[in-house]
């Protein structure tokens, strides 16, 4: 019977078998999509803040854990409160060698401009993390608290203190609104480009305030440029480490906690262009998982004192869905809804 089945070359016909049922096995893996040249990485808004530190920093994490065959090119497209950015993302149709770093700009470029994008003419890829914001005063100033500075700005009537932010009718003055609605204060908002070039303009002295996300003004504080007043939270952010020598994150208060009731977290994101394929999207969502595993996105998240949320999928959509509608209220409420 043995005799019979090799005779008849059934070891031959048994190990082509068993290949082609491996090999269809196998195409999965071997046909999953992964970047052919160069990713371009879109980042809508100026060099030195928050979202161009993150993309240059996820750049260097790519290349030093060697995540991907192909280079991440971070591109700024900050033209328009990020528009520039975002519609050349929108009308990059099955382009997958792009993607966009996204803050929350996302929901309040459109809405405040009339441009015609929303965030559901992308393909949301994953929440990175959610970040904080922090009233900065210059250290060189004499208030000690929140509460002092705004003090400081009731007693000195309407339209005296400046507050530097980035951008108009975007995150910083969407704050800076909701703390003088909490606060019965009126301040000159005067908008930069980047959240570096914000925290630069404070050191000089050249305005009076600003709400700079923690990453963006650390190291002047850490320098002893600047103070850190409160964080527009609910919570104390979490990090113990020192980051002065004597402050560290968790010793910042809460804005409430200071007598200021408003808070405001902002995305940082990852979308691409529409008309991605599923092995497309599930190779960037694979990629980011592994960027949020290396000791430079771990070490980052804490200096700069980030909510580690992330989110992929049906989760991320439903986040975004919501946070649409929160932004809606809150421009609304500010007055910076474009006209129709």
């Amino acid at each position: 019977m043995i005799k019979e089945f090799i005779s008849k070359g059934g070891i031959a016909k048994a190990t082509l078998g068993a290949f082609a049922a491996a090999a269809l096995t196998a195409t999965p893996a071997f046909a999953a999509w992964k970047p052919t040249k160069p990713v371009e990485f879109v980042v809508p808004a100026g060099t030195g803040g928050g979202a161009d530190q993150m993309a240059r920093l996820i750049q260097g994490a790519v290349i030093k854990n060697k995540l991907m065959d192909q280079p991440l090119i971070v591109v700024n497209r900050s033209g328009g409160a990020g528009a520039e950015g975002f519609l050349d993302v929108k009308n990059s149709k099955g382009d997958a060698h792009k993607i966009v770093i996204t803050l929350s700009n996302l929901f309040t470029t459109p809405m405040a401009t009339g441009v015609p994008f929303n965030w559901k003419d992308m393909t949301p890829v994953a929440m990175l993390a959610l970040d904080q914001f922090v009233l900065w005063t210059n250290a060189e100033k004499p208030y000690k608290s929140a509460k002092d500075y705004i003090d400081a700005v009731k007693a000195a009537g309407p339209n005296k203190f400046k507050m530097g932010g980035t951008g108009s009718k975007q995150e910083d003055q969407i704050i800076t609104a909701g703390l003088e609605k909490a606060t019965g204060t009126k301040f000159i908002y005067i908008p930069f480009k980047g959240g570096g070039t914000v925290a630069v303009q404070l050191v000089g002295n050249h305005i009076d305030s600003s709400v700079n996300n923690p990453i963006e003004a650390v190291s002047q504080w850490r320098a002893g440029k600047l103070n850190a007043l409160c964080v527009f939270d609910t919570e104390r952010m979490p990090y113990k480490a020192k980051i002065t020598e004597t402050q560290s994150w968790n010793d910042v208060p809460t804005c409430k906690e200071a007598g200021i009731p408003t808070d405001y977290t902002m995305l940082r994101g990852i979308f691409m262009p529409p008309g991605v394929t599923a092995d497309q999207l599930a190779f960037y969502v694979d990629l980011f998982k592994k960027v949020r595993e290396t000791p430079e996105w771990k070490d980052y998240m804490e200096k700069g004192a980030f909510n580690t949320s992330f989110k992929t999928g049906d989760d991320f959509k439903a986040w975004l869905e919501n946070a649409e509608k929160q932004h809606a209220t809150l421009m609304e409420e500010a007055g910076f809804m474009a006209k129709k």
